[in-house]
């Protein structure tokens, strides 16, 4: 593969992240831990906490829950960017004539 070629793929994988990371940011991911609810989008930036007025003036309950949730929904988020990546990652494997890394 020439250098023009070279250039032309990486501009495709540029563009086709760019539309990925689009996408992520308008996916939103909640968990749920202890009756709290932590919402992030797929670039694992948080949108927003709910908690229950149950909860008020229990902060330790409160910082535990939130903590696991957010551990939760960042898993969850991990997972769909990696999952929106792989069709990039493999068209990678192909401009440097192979399909991954070499061993």
């Amino acid at each position: 593969m020439g250098f023009m070629d070279q250039a032309k793929q990486m501009y495709k994988l540029q563009k086709q992240a760019k539309q990925i990371k689009k996408k992520l940011k308008n996916i939103h991911i909640e968990a749920e831990s202890d009756g709290i609810v932590v919402v992030v989008n797929g670039e694992q930036e948080f949108i927003e906490v709910k908690i229950p007025e149950a909860f008020s003036g229990d902060l330790n309950r409160i910082s535990k829950a939130v903590v696991e949730a957010s551990n939760k929904a960042v898993k969850k988020a991990q997972g769909i960017a990696a999952e929106e990546m792989k069709e990039v990652m493999g068209d990678m494997g192909g401009m440097f004539g192979g399909g991954g890394p070499a061993q």
